[in-house]
């Protein structure tokens, strides 16, 4: 390769920055193709030259999904009016129990499917996969404040900054589509740990999480600079970028600046494709409630539920985005911390996210994408039995539930109970850690071997703990 310094005349000719940027505009050029051949060849060369950090990687074992879809409810929704049903707490509700009175759900349950799963009324949309989803009801984690909790569930830890779930699943796998994020998170919660929810920790800058506004918005990634030209300023950043990395103290950092950079003038031709909803059939929109496209009047419905259509054109979008390849797909909905008013706040939250749910399943299996993508539906924690404020419920981090679909999870089944006002787990109980490792591991991966080493230790997802619940595996 030409050393593009060879090519820059002595300094006491004293050229100006117009002749020096002549001088080695070439030299970048090669820079560039070099980095090009150099991937291309990865796979035949005897030795680490190049190492694309976002390359698709072998997983540890056969994994039975290749993607996650995580519906995050933040806030806590209440598993007592959802997907926990609780008669004895119906028989006692209004008498008074270990942390005050007992609040019977407002809420009718009915069994659904061959399995027989109990589902409220609120999920009418859901109910009808219930032969795909598995009830996760002896879930329970360490700390019942919000900020702590969503960190745990994200992290792992809800002491130290760790890089977030999606982040593990983008180092230890990769991506298929190397001019999209592989990692994207939607509407994320802009408090509760903020970009540490889809940091990347002390992984490299890489592998951290791409966030998308409410609406799918995000950054303009279309530049008014021709596309030859903005290339060529491109190269000549990225060449003083690796010519410093070595020298800087921080080469992980600056190899994440240039991974960014070089992904960002990749996306600007298939991002805007992608999240325009509008190219999708009339009948796909009506499906997941999106009445009209983009730029459609909302029903009066869901104008009174406050969150309009944006969590169905979350859905859409995180299906289009696991088709074009997409590892790690978060989709986020607030405002599930009913401390009171709970009856007519649970029925609006579930207007906005049942009918969209439940497309987003039947989308998944019409496009054959359900049974190898692992959608993963839950809060940072539950609800107490007893009420709050009248109408209301207070944290529960003791028991609460969690629901898995497709991605190699058995169908029609439900895992772990809570006793029998669903205060607390009590039967086949599944910490966070548990559900990091079984998530891992439906992917293929290995939890105490997806490791990264750090500070002089071997850190993981799961920290020191963590089992696989293999029972829900199908």
């Amino acid at each position: 390769m030409v050393d593009p310094r060879m090519s820059i005349p002595p300094v006491a000719q004293a050229i100006t920055r117009r002749e020096w940027l002549k001088a080695t505009g070439c030299g970048f050029g090669y820079l560039a193709l070099a980095g090009i051949c150099a991937q291309a060849s990865a796979a035949d060369a005897p030795g680490p030259a190049y190492l694309n950090p976002l390359a698709a990687k072998p997983s540890h074992f056969r994994a039975r999904a290749k993607r996650v879809i995580f519906l995050f409810m933040q806030g806590g929704p209440s598993h007592l009016d959802t997907f926990d049903y609780k008669p004895k707490l119906q028989q006692d509700s209004g008498k008074g129990g270990e942390r005050g009175k007992l609040l019977g759900s407002p809420f009718h349950f009915e069994r659904h499917g061959a399995g027989g799963l109990w589902i409220s009324e609120l999920f009418p949309n859901v109910a009808k996969h219930a032969d795909e989803l598995c009830l996760i009801n002896g879930m329970h984690t360490d700390n019942p404040a919000h900020p702590q909790a969503t960190i745990q569930l994200h992290t792992g830890s809800a002491t130290f900054v760790r890089p977030s779930m999606g982040a593990w699943v983008l180092y230890g796998l990769g991506t298929t589509n190397q001019n999209l994020p592989g990692f994207i998170t939607i509407n994320p919660p802009s408090g509760l740990g903020g970009a540490q929810n889809y940091g990347s920790g002390f992984l490299p800058a890489s592998y951290q999480g791409t966030r998308l506004g409410a609406r799918g918005e995000m950054a303009d990634v279309k530049s008014p600079m021709p596309v030859a030209d903005q290339r060529r300023q491109l190269d000549l950043v990225q060449a003083m970028n690796r010519d410093f990395a070595p020298r800087s103290g921080a080469a992980d950092q600056i190899d994440g600046v240039i991974q960014s950079f070089e992904l960002g003038f990749r996306m600007q031709s298939a991002v805007p494709e992608l999240l325009d909803i509008s190219r999708e059939t009339p009948a796909t929109l009506q499906m997941y409630g999106i009445e009209g496209g983009v730029g459609a009047q909302l029903p009066e419905r869901l104008k009174r539920g406050g969150a309009g259509d944006n969590f169905a054109r979350q859905c859409l979008m995180a299906r289009r985005l696991a088709q074009a390849g997409v590892r790690f797909i978060e989709v986020c909905h607030p405002g599930w911390d009913q401390h009171n008013n709970l009856h007519q706040a649970l029925t609006r939250n579930a207007l906005s996210t049942d009918r969209a749910i439940g497309a987003l399943l039947t989308d998944l299996k019409s496009h054959g994408m359900l049974e190898d993508t692992l959608v993963v539906w839950g809060g940072e924690f539950g609800r107490t039995p007893t009420g709050q404020n009248g109408d209301g419920r207070n944290h529960n981090n003791r028991g609460y539930s969690m629901w898995m679909a497709g991605g190699g999870v058995k169908g029609g089944t439900s895992w772990g109970k809570t006793d029998d006002y669903g205060a607390a787990a009590v039967e086949n109980k599944v910490h966070t850690h548990d559900l990091h490792a079984t998530i891992l591991a439906l992917l293929g991966l290995d939890h105490e071997k997806l490791t990264y080493r750090y500070a002089g230790r071997d850190f993981r997802l799961t920290d020191v703990s963590g089992n696989v619940v293999k029972e829900i595996m199908a």
